[in-house]
């Protein structure tokens, strides 16, 4: 019987360049074995002309995810849509054991974890951290040692924003992992960086700096030049096709316990980004100064950048100290490096131009978030 392939998040940042990536044929399978699901009626339209299967799923209703794993047959599921509520991914995880008893044979579910659980500044330990060393024990330490493991995800935000966002991510990835092993479920976890989609063309971070440049006539930056995981979105999609390839060639796969990806090709510096992209925002005359300036503090970067001051540092000044090990030896060969990167940061500026603002409801979230903060204060 073949594996059909449901993708989460279709319309957005990642799961969106995923299905593009395999819809370009590139890994093993037909089109008719993927399946995308979205949440909006426009989300759908925009991924039915690519002539993929959509389905329009609310992944919270347990008894639907079911329903609709079983009907379709689905034997795989890349899970892209939320790294923080872990519901989605549990009722999807029951739907694949539930399927594994019908069908008799091995599901497999991929999680996309956040990189941000990652940072030191939210908690992750100092020092270089491998993904062949003891993941899940960290985040399941760091999840238990939280004083509102017990508290609601909208109680988390309001009491202490970031850290619990980041919290609430590691206990997502502890709480997926442990019920694939109780459901009989092989399931990976894939920590990214950025990505770029067919409803979802922008990424948040580095267009975020370019609206802002553009907007204020200068490019800004921080004072610390802080370094940073990165990997293209080519990469990253290659990097799912990669486990695909293996899951339906029987290869071997590190799953569960030992089953952390880390998505991560190569270091980049945030300063040296946004000096690289005055320069071209200065070629196309969209500043008239090719030199960067730096910020007095981060309530002047909050204001320049159009978010909220909390999060300034930790999403647009975090760096990590982490290193890819297991996508490698299975067989993941990233093609860009720093040196391409910012070779094509022109292609970054493009995209916002043509698209503007990212269908992201991340920066509007953000507000959210501190203003009930502030609200509770």
């Amino acid at each position: 019987m073949r594996s059909n392939i449901l993708i989460t998040g279709a319309a957005g940042y990642i799961g969106g360049s995923i299905v593009a990536d395999f819809l370009a044929k590139n890994i093993s399978i037909n089109v008719d074995q993927l399946i995308a699901v979205v949440r909006s009626e426009d989300q759908a339209k925009s991924l039915s002309n690519l002539g993929v299967h959509v389905l329009q799923l609310d992944l919270t209703d347990e008894d639907a995810v079911v329903k609709s794993v079983l009907l379709h047959n689905i034997n795989i599921v890349i899970h892209t849509a939320s790294s923080i509520n872990p519901s989605p991914a549990l009722h999807l995880i029951t739907a694949l054991s539930k399927q594994g008893e019908v069908t008799g044979e091995k599901t497999y579910f991929i999680h996309t974890s956040g990189l941000g659980a990652f940072f030191e500044n939210t908690g992750w330990p100092a020092g270089p951290f491998r993904d062949t060393d003891a993941v899940f024990d960290t985040e399941k330490e760091l999840a238990d040692s939280s004083p509102l493991r017990k508290v609601s995800i909208w109680a988390a935000y309001m009491e202490n924003i970031l850290k619990n966002v980041d919290s609430h991510t590691r206990k997502t990835d502890v709480a997926v992992i442990e019920h694939a092993e109780t459901q009989g479920v092989d399931c990976f976890v894939v920590v990214p960086s950025l990505g770029s989609g067919e409803w979802n063309k922008l990424s948040v971070v580095l267009p975020v700096h370019v609206q802002a440049s553009i907007s204020g006539g200068a490019v800004y930056k921080f004072s610390e030049n802080t370094k940073v995981s990165s990997v293209h979105i080519s990469d990253l999609t290659a990097l799912y096709g990669r486990i695909i390839e293996n899951i339906l060639q029987g290869e071997p796969l590190p799953t569960g316990r030992e089953g952390y990806y880390f998505a991560l090709a190569h270091y980049l510096h945030i300063g040296e980004v946004l000096d690289h992209l005055a320069i071209q925002l200065k070629a196309r005359d969209f500043i008239t100064d090719s030199k960067t300036r730096t910020y007095l503090n981060d309530e002047a970067a909050a204001e320049y950048l159009g978010i909220p001051a909390p999060f300034v540092r930790p999403l647009w000044n975090s760096g990590d100290n982490i290193i890819a090990e297991i996508p490698h030896k299975i067989g993941w060969r990233p093609m860009w490096n720093k040196e391409r990167f910012m070779q094509n940061i022109d292609d970054e500026i493009q995209a916002v131009v043509e698209h503007g603002k990212a269908k992201s409801s991340l920066i509007d979230s953000l507000f959210e978030f501190a203003g009930g903060e502030q609200d509770q204060s």
